[in-house]
């Protein structure tokens, strides 16, 4: 048992900071970017020492986004011109989805390339499927609009898949519970949002 957490406590620390982070996502909580600053910090080490390189690099891009989130979420140009504190939840732009679909699709590709030409990856296709698709993702949480969750359930379940696979048990649990949240956070944002209008 000891042998086990010693080879699984990285894995098993940011999955609880994962579930805290999932949780404050769903309740459109501010504080889901601390808890996710210091989540992705330690997802750099956990997926470099499993091979997953494009998700180790993808750490690094969330770094930044918690960062222009917290910001974005809190001192929003809207906030001031309705009286709130915090920005609205609201829709995807349809302009914005159709240009953010062909950023994902090159960076899917061009990920691809990487990680077959300079890696020594076995899963260079989920991998990086999961990190493009999560690019536009993470960007769409910042952003506060409600799709980001159909986003995340596809990730979520690609990812949970991947995460078995690489022998990262208590992530990929995480991920197939991220699944099922993910399904609930779009509808209670709904609703939120709904209310909003």
């Amino acid at each position: 048992m000891i042998e086990f957490i010693e080879s699984h406590w990285l894995d098993m620390l940011t999955t609880i900071l994962g579930l805290a982070y999932i949780i404050l996502e769903y309740r459109a909580s501010i504080w889901l970017w601390a808890v996710g600053f210091v989540m992705q910090s330690l997802g750099i080490v956990l997926y470099y020492q499993k091979g997953l390189y494009a998700d180790c690099g993808m750490e690094f891009y969330y770094l930044a986004m918690t960062v222009y989130g917290f910001i974005h979420w809190v001192r929003p140009k809207e906030c001031h011109e309705t009286g709130g504190n915090e920005r609205a939840i609201t829709h995807f732009p349809l302009r914005l989805a159709i240009a953010w679909s062909f950023i994902t699709l090159i960076a899917w590709g061009v990920l691809y390339w990487f990680l077959t030409t300079f890696t020594n990856s076995t899963v260079p296709m989920a991998d990086s499927f999961t990190t493009a698709l999560s690019f536009v993702g993470i960007w769409a949480l910042a952003r506060k609009y409600l799709e980001q969750w159909l986003i995340w359930i596809v990730v979520d379940i690609v990812t949970f898949i991947l995460y078995f696979y690489k022998d990262i048990p208590f992530k990929g649990s995480l991920y197939c519970l991220y699944s099922i949240i993910a399904i609930f956070g779009y509808f209670k944002w709904k609703k939120l949002c709904e209310s909003e209008d």
